[in-house]
């Protein structure tokens, strides 16, 4: 058994329980490169488990008999070393909280393309297919990173400056090949579309508007570019940048999952690590659990998505679906569990809903401090939400998910995971911000993560963080058994004063002796970090 399209018409793979695409999939490919409708940029493990599916869950109950169109932009080997040798298919390995396993392999993708304008077959090929009057959208995937074009200093990008100034013919940044695209558009006629974002970040669309926007403004100022397709750009009856929401775990594809293939008989299933130090196989694990809610904002029309379980709504609907699950629901509980997880050794989430001390921990920051604050968005309801999170799906046995993938980049998540609870508490007549006891426990074991010292003495290295050298820095002359608290203080309070880092100056609202004070217990030696959580949360 292997992985291709000849492969999988065989009994076998039906017959060891897999679920094999019934629709015609040479008609389906054909069709969709003649009248491509949507196209989505990052062909990583959230999109084959989650965009691919939905798509082919659409082409097997007969709503549409288009699929996908697939581009990679930032590693080209992900489609060289792994889509095209598998005729675009790849492996959905579903791990339910029961225990059962539920194997697919997902056949949606018509066609994979390159994003690299210096390959002129591929680029023109993407041109003509953002030239195709059936384009109806464009979906991301890239992460937040992806978006922005300028680095940590704020200084533009040297790949984007050059773009700005040689214009849309051979665009070197990921936003500016995308800008030709949309260029390429319309130079065809100002053709309508709807430009997606479906990564896990605040107000998504805008983000994507921002950055293509920027192209567009410096194109047309520079006379690179028709001075219309500014006008065309800024038309959200032509080019809409929607919001959405997004919400599916998927980790790393799994060594025991690849066992579970293995015994089953399928070959050629190793791992390919780019040059760019990307990890794909030809399978991808995640959980049974998914969300997805866009503002339903689309010029040229979409696929019937609502039909396999995507939410349609407006967009103040869609920011509070967000701010529900990234304020309050899920991120604030994943941050707990993953810095608090690689203190205390931890190397899987769901062994520590094990942790007696843990599991009250992440109850009370959901339940008790942040459900009260929470917006119901009317289409998910927060508690029911909630309820999933704790009780089904953070707690899976099967799902391989890890304290060290959630804690990177803690200190851009601090923010918004918990900087707006603070917020709306300190805002409200009826609430006391004074009230909060373990989010500032969770702020305070972020400053003890950055010791890299685990709880039994021991160092660990923390998980990557644009600012963890920065943050480190501040906790830079602390070490385990410290007890002089004006030491502590004058180290960590100018750290806890950031608003950019916390979303409020933390001293400004009343917390940050709290927080050094937790701190200095977390610090008091090997097992004070248990200790300290027995403590609040025994």
């Amino acid at each position: 058994m292997k992985l291709n399209s000849s492969s999988i018409k065989n009994a076998e793979w039906k017959e060891k329980g897999y679920f094999v695409p019934s629709y015609d999939r040479e008609a389906m490919i054909e069709k969709t490169k003649a009248n491509p409708q949507w196209v989505h940029f990052g062909a990583g493990n959230i999109f084959r488990a989650f965009q691919a599916n939905l798509s082919q869950r659409m082409l097997e109950d007969g709503s549409s008999d288009i699929g996908l169109t697939v581009v990679e932009g930032f590693d080209y080997e992900i489609i060289e070393k792994m889509y095209r040798p598998h005729d675009n298919l790849s492996i959905l390995v579903t791990l339910k909280a029961d225990g059962n396993v539920e194997k697919s392999v997902i056949g949606s993708i018509a066609e994979s393309c390159i994003l690299d304008s210096a390959r002129d077959a591929e680029f023109n090929r993407l041109k003509e297919i953002f030239e195709k009057d059936s384009l109806q959208l464009a979906t991301f995937t890239i992460t937040e990173k992806g978006y922005s074009l300028v680095n940590a200093a704020g200084d533009i990008l040297p790949a984007v400056k050059a773009d700005f100034e040689n214009g849309p013919d051979k665009p070197n940044s990921y936003i500016g090949k995308v800008s030709a695209l949309l260029y390429a558009r319309y130079k065809a006629g100002e053709k309508k579309i709807a430009m997606v974002s479906t990564d896990n970040c605040s107000h998504n669309g805008d983000k994507l508007f921002a950055a293509v926007d920027a192209f567009a403004k410096e194109w047309t100022k520079a006379g690179k570019a028709d001075a219309g397709f500014l006008s065309y750009i800024e038309d959200e009856s032509k080019v809409s940048f929607p919001w959405s929401m997004i919400d599916k775990i998927t980790p790393r594809p799994d060594d025991s999952v690849n066992e579970i293939l293995k015994k089953d008989g399928i070959e050629e299933l190793e791992p390919v690590v780019t040059s760019m130090k990307t990890w794909v196989a030809p399978f991808v694990n995640a959980e049974e659990s998914e969300y997805l809610v866009i503002e339903d904002k689309f010029p040229n029309g979409r696929p019937a998505l609502e039909k396999v379980g995507v939410i349609f709504t407006d967009k103040e609907t869609v920011d509070k679906v967000e701010r529900m699950k990234v304020c309050t629901c899920l991120n604030p509980l994943h941050t707990s569990l993953a810095v608090y997880g690689c203190v205390l050794g931890y190397e899987k989430i769901s062994d520590e809903m094990k942790d007696e001390n843990l599991v009250n921990l992440i109850r009370k920051v959901g339940y008790t401090e942040g459900l009260p604050v929470v917006t119901d968005p009317g289409v998910i309801k927060p508690s029911e939400f909630i309820d999933t999170v704790v009780n089904v799906r953070i707690p899976n046995v099967f799902m391989p998910d890890t304290p060290q993938r959630i804690a990177t980049d803690t200190s851009q998540k601090l923010g918004i995971r918990f900087g707006e609870t603070i917020k709306a508490y300190d805002a409200s007549e009826e609430l006391d911000v004074k009230s909060l006891k373990y989010i500032p426990l969770v702020q305070a074991g972020w400053l003890r993560y950055l010791l890299g010292v685990n709880d039994r003495g021991e160092k660990f290295e923390p998980s990557p963080d644009p600012l963890l050298e920065k943050a480190q820095g501040y906790v830079a002359g602390i070490s385990l058994g410290e007890t002089d608290q004006e030491k502590i203080k004058a180290a960590v309070l100018p750290l806890l004063k950031d608003a950019t880092i916390f979303g409020v100056d933390l001293e400004s609202v009343g917390l940050s002796d709290l927080v050094i004070s937790y701190f200095t217990e977390l610090i008091a030696g090997e097992g004070a970090v248990r200790k300290t959580l027995q403590k609040y949360c025994g």
